[in-house]
């Protein structure tokens, strides 16, 4: 688990930055990412998980709506501290009681007062969530049993996290483990999983638990785009290239010199363009599109495709030594229904924050709802796990439970399995009829568990397709 604490230092004052950093930036309790813009700061809030934030009040632009007070509402949890000139104290004032910032402090400032108020403004963030938890688990307490008790929403915490990403099950505890290898070397990562598994969160966890998190990240999706255009983005043009190029562009290779550029959807990208991109994770080359000269860039790149390349390498559609190249470290996100486990605590965790986000004080999820969640397929995985709390979240009544009657039509076609729910009958049935009792409710279950895709549930069930469908029509099932 991650035991230091990340903190945004939000200035351009580089007097600041250099004794925030030298207060800071020692300690192993620390981690510094330096932010020049509130925009940059909200990017990374959203991209990392954060503890803190040390805002130079010098750079903030409008007093009530700024990067401090947004945080206030959509990331709660991060202590806010604010800097800022003496000439500017009832500016700082202000912006401070709108953020509702631990303290504000004139510069300058000595190291040893930022590290001590760092670790104040850290203890009392603490001291405040442990505060919320326990509200929470005596109002649930008190309920008439609607709620399961849950030992890993306690004070102490039963999830694991890797910036944004949560998680309670083994084979994300492994992948996490393996991203953490990854980040500390400088080779490429392919990272290999369906739709709306977290592949950019993933992606940008290792860049910022990398050397490099203090240099830019660029994300390029790769997917519907033509070559040239796609040159264009990534290795730039000159002027008048090609029609349209009304002026230079730098391309995302060179824009990321030193840092890390993240490219979804690798697999679509056609063979000349999988040539120029072998080029340059082979020697380092960017040749904007109508340029004579050579440029270098010190890039690291991380991929990602919800297609095996794999099986596209075997059918010839991708080439084998890019497909080599990319993958320094491999690795697999898994689908949301390969490890339902992880369910409860990503529901919880997207409770709280959209419940910040909106404003609204939610009590809890009853044991209903997360029944039928853990029930749920997911084909769009966890992107529509979130959607789904965020929209259940947004009608919820204030100060109430989330219910079942908040759950999106789609849940109501879920079957939730009984603990009893292969019992054998016990009617003086032979065991040919027990057995075929069970096999009908086996195959009904995985039939609903993903939505009567009949491909997806005799994988499940380790049968053909045609097998599956003569168990089909020899019980009579059908799709409800």
């Amino acid at each position: 688990m991650q035991t230091e604490h990340t903190v945004l230092l939000v200035s351009a004052d580089a007097d600041f930055l250099a004794t925030a950093t030298e207060a800071l930036g020692a300690d192993q309790d620390y981690r510094l990412i330096h932010c020049r813009s509130e925009q940059e700061a909200a990017a990374r809030l959203n991209e990392l998980q954060a503890h803190l934030i040390i805002c130079d009040a010098d750079l903030i632009g409008d007093e009530s709506a700024n990067v401090l007070v947004s945080a206030r509402i959509s990331h709660p949890h991060v202590a806010r501290l604010l800097f800022g000139s003496t000439a500017a104290a009832e500016r700082c004032a202000g912006i401070a009681r709108r953020a509702a910032s631990y303290l504000y402090v004139m510069k300058p400032v000595p190291r040893d007062l930022i590290r001590l108020l760092a670790k104040r403004a850290l203890e009392l963030s603490e001291l405040s969530r442990r505060h919320r938890v326990l509200s929470r688990e005596l109002k649930i307490s008190m309920d008439d049993d609607i709620f399961a008790q849950r030992e890993e929403f306690s004070v102490k915490g039963g999830w694991s996290q890797f910036e944004k990403l949560v998680y309670v099950s083994a084979k994300m505890a492994e992948l996490c483990a393996e991203a953490r290898q990854a980040a500390q070397t400088e080779l490429p990562v392919l990272i290999q999983g369906e739709t709306g598994t977290g592949k950019e969160l993933l992606a940008r966890a290792i860049h910022f638990n990398s050397k490099r998190m203090n240099s830019p990240m660029h994300v390029q999706n790769c997917g519907g785009m033509s070559d040239d255009t796609l040159h264009s983005e990534l290795f730039g043009h000159l002027r008048g290239a090609f029609t349209g190029a009304v002026s230079d562009r730098l391309g995302l290779f060179r824009a990321a010199d030193g840092g890390t550029i993240f490219l979804d959807e690798i697999s679509e990208i056609s063979p000349s363009f999988q040539v120029s991109l072998l080029r340059f994770l082979q020697e380092g080359e960017v040749k904007p599109l109508g340029a004579d000269r050579l440029y270098h860039a010190d890039v690291r790149v991380i991929a990602a495709s919800n297609r095996p390349l794999e099986k596209l390498v075997e059918k010839g559609e991708f080439r084998r030594d890019l497909y080599y190249r990319l993958k320094g470290f491999e690795l697999h996100i898994p689908a949301l229904r390969e490890r339902p486990e992880d369910i409860p605590v990503l529901t919880e965790f997207f409770v709280e924050k959209y419940a910040g986000v909106v404003g609204r004080r939610v009590v809890g999820v009853t044991k209903d709802v997360l029944a039928k969640l853990e029930a749920y397929a997911f084909p769009g995985n966890v992107r529509e796990l979130e959607t789904e709390i965020r929209r259940m979240v947004a009608v919820a009544e204030q100060g109430g439970y989330i219910a079942a009657r908040h759950l999106s039509p789609v849940f109501d076609r879920v079957t939730v399995r009984r603990d009893d729910a292969f019992d054998l009958p016990a009617d003086g049935s032979s065991l040919k009829q027990m057995v075929e009792t069970l096999e009908k409710r086996a195959v009904t279950a995985s039939l609903q568990r993903h939505h009567w895709n009949q491909s997806r549930a005799a994988d499940e069930l380790g049968l053909s397709r045609v097998g599956l469908a003569n168990k089909i029509k020899r019980y009579g099932l059908q799709n409800a």
